[in-house]
């Protein structure tokens, strides 16, 4: 019997972990210090379309903005293919706080189809 709940609990937890980060789903990112935080570049990788609905760090939660003409806070960012993430792209994430060259800093990015993608972004110069 306690070897069935010792298989059954190492289940669970590699099921929840490949929910977690399921395949076709990757992200590249840096962090390139702006003033009062950093803006999140990059590539987020989907193999079916989808929604960023948030992305958090140590620091707190990000903003999401849509960048045309003007920068505003939108909800959600949609996601095609693959999104790149720019200072000069039309969609940004932007993080408040402060941020030192070198830093490692992990960032939860959470999907519309309720996939949660954990990974680390370095700070650049």
């Amino acid at each position: 019997m306690k070897l069935k709940a010792t298989s059954l609990v190492v289940l669970l937890l590699l099921s929840g972990a490949a929910a977690q980060n399921p395949t076709g789903l990757g992200a590249d990112l840096k962090l390139m210090p702006s003033y009062g935080g950093a803006v999140l570049t990059g590539r987020i990788g989907v193999s079916k379309p989808d929604e960023l609905l948030g992305v958090w760090s140590s620091l707190g939660r990000a903003r999401l903005m849509k960048c045309a003409p003007r920068c505003e806070v939108v909800g959600s960012v949609p996601i095609t293919g693959s999104l790149i993430l720019s200072g000069g792209s039309g969609y940004r994430v932007v993080l408040g706080g402060n941020f030192k060259p070198g830093q490692k800093v992990s960032v939860v990015l959470r999907f519309r189809q309720g996939v949660v993608l954990n990974t680390a972004a370095i700070v650049g110069r």
